[in-house]
């Protein structure tokens, strides 16, 4: 059900921009680099309650691979083109949590007001 909610929402976003999207990906270095979009987000509040969430195994994963990104940046090295993040591929992982969290946020915000 969720994905068919991506693909009618990936049907009403004009081709041009999922091309600019694609491209502006690939230019960048975090992906040749194996890091995915949500290991760079920065550490706001919000993030560290989102990453608090996250299950054990896949804090490890990102752990790894920031450790990784970190070893290849100060070798100035990159993984082979075949091991780079792909556009298609990226899960997202963090912003289900994230949307959650922010929400809970704003709500504590609200109640604080009154």
């Amino acid at each position: 059900m969720a994905s068919q909610a991506a693909r009618s929402a990936a049907k009403s976003v004009p081709a041009w921009r999922i091309a600019l999207a694609k491209w502006a990906y690939n230019r960048s270095y975090f992906n040749q680099l194996g890091l995915f979009h949500d290991d760079t987000l920065r550490e706001t509040p919000e993030v560290k309650e989102a990453l608090r969430r996250l299950p054990k195994t896949v804090l490890d994963e990102r752990q790894f691979r920031i450790t990784r990104a970190l070893y290849l940046s100060m070798r100035k090295d990159v993984l082979p083109k075949e091991e780079w993040t792909k556009f298609e591929t990226d899960p997202y992982y963090l912003q289900p949590i994230l949307k959650q969290v922010e929400k809970e946020f704003e709500e504590r915000q609200e109640w604080n007001k009154q």
